[in-house]
């Protein structure tokens, strides 16, 4: 059965959502599998740490572009578009909203996608910060916070089209595109390779980076064969986590969408991984890090996430894979949030924690 005839039978809404949960399954096993989580990879950079947990973001940041860029050119996906490339833009949201994330996913351990993958390992902290951010995003976007999103996403924008192309403003095409992917991707290999083999590092890295090239793909292939207008969409988590509250709290009789197959999707893949690798355990609040502590980093996140137009991966791998000029703002707005938040934040009380030596004193004698 071919493409026209899935939507014929079942309509374009259930095809979406079929294909939000086939990437959201894929996403969230080789995700958990792999620890992907752009937190742990901000602070071991920012450290100086060039181990594991960066590596794994730097296979799936770099498999995600090249996936993306290959299918571009060989004419299998068409992004022109796509929200992050055709509809106007903030950059000044891309900033700011990319620095108040950071901030968050330090002070809550994870990113968007790294909660909901937590959660469903038994996490009651990430589930916790997981529904607060929901409602904040929520409340960014149509809510009491959307004037104040407005506003500030209003400070400086910019027009779709060529304007949002990284690619096109440096006069590069598709060809190009692919090759700076290929040279990421190989300096990610580099690190890995040095960084000591682990099955799931490069396996789990790899495919977590393809599963942002596989929903770019899902959703351009329904919309090339649907009736309907169907918008292109890749893998993200802010507007699917306020779509659900949103599903749970009012009409729950709205079509289906990519986003609400994908939320689901994550959380079976990941509590796979979990049974299968022998993680899952229950776990709550403890430690040096209190729950106010989550709570406000969530509230960082959900209006971060809205005001630069994704997360860490809806804005970061998903549009840094089309190479968006406002997704590699927010990104590297991501990783100076992240790291200014663990230097403020975390380093003090890794001081304090650090052992005290005793110094003892040496007699000293005077020659005669």
């Amino acid at each position: 059965m071919d493409w026209v005839e899935w939507i014929e039978r079942m309509g374009e809404p259930a095809v979406l959502a079929l294909c939000g949960l086939a990437a959201g399954l894929g996403f969230g096993f080789f995700a958990q599998r792999s620890r992907f989580c752009l937190r742990a990879a901000v602070i071991e950079f920012w450290h100086g740490q060039f181990g594991d947990k960066l590596t794994v973001w730097l296979l799936a940041f770099g498999t995600a572009v090249v996936g993306v860029q290959l299918l571009i050119v060989m004419g299998g996906l068409d992004v022109s578009t796509a929200r992050q490339l055709s509809a106007r833009g903030s950059l000044s949201g891309a900033l700011i909203g990319g620095l108040i994330f950071g901030v968050g996913m330090v002070m809550t351990r994870g990113c968007a996608s790294r909660l909901l993958v937590l959660s469903a390992n038994g996490n009651l902290r990430a589930l916790l910060s997981g529904l607060i951010f929901a409602v904040v995003a929520q409340a960014s976007l149509g809510g009491v916070l959307s004037p104040l999103r407005e506003s500030i996403a209003g400070w400086w924008v910019v027009d779709g089209g060529p304007s949002r192309s990284v690619l096109a403003q440096i006069g590069a095409g598709p060809w190009d595109g692919l090759v700076f992917a290929a040279v990421w991707l190989i300096t990610a290999l580099f690190f890995a390779y040095h960084s000591g083999w682990a099955f799931w590092k490069w396996a789990g890295g790899i495919g977590t980076g393809l599963m942002v090239a596989l929903a770019w793909w899902l959703t351009y292939a329904v919309m090339s064969n649907s009736f309907e207008p169907v918008q292109i969409q890749g893998l993200t988590f802010s507007g699917p986590s306020a779509e659900w509250l949103m599903r749970v709290l009012a009409d729950p009789g709205e079509p289906w969408t990519f986003g609400l197959g994908l939320m689901p999707g994550v959380f079976l893949g990941s509590l796979v991984g979990a049974l299968v690798g022998g993680d899952w355990k229950l776990e709550g609040f403890g430690g040096a890090y209190t729950m106010p502590r989550y709570i406000i980093g969530a509230v960082f996140m959900g209006f971060g996430s809205m005001l630069a137009g994704g997360c860490a991966v809806g804005a970061g791998m998903t549009g840094g894979a089309i190479f968006a000029v406002t997704a590699w703002v927010t990104l590297g707005g991501m990783w100076v949030g992240g790291g200014a938040a663990d230097y403020l934040l975390d380093r003090p009380r890794r001081q304090a924690a650090e052992p005290v030596m005793p110094v003892v004193a040496a007699a000293s004698s005077t020659a005669p």
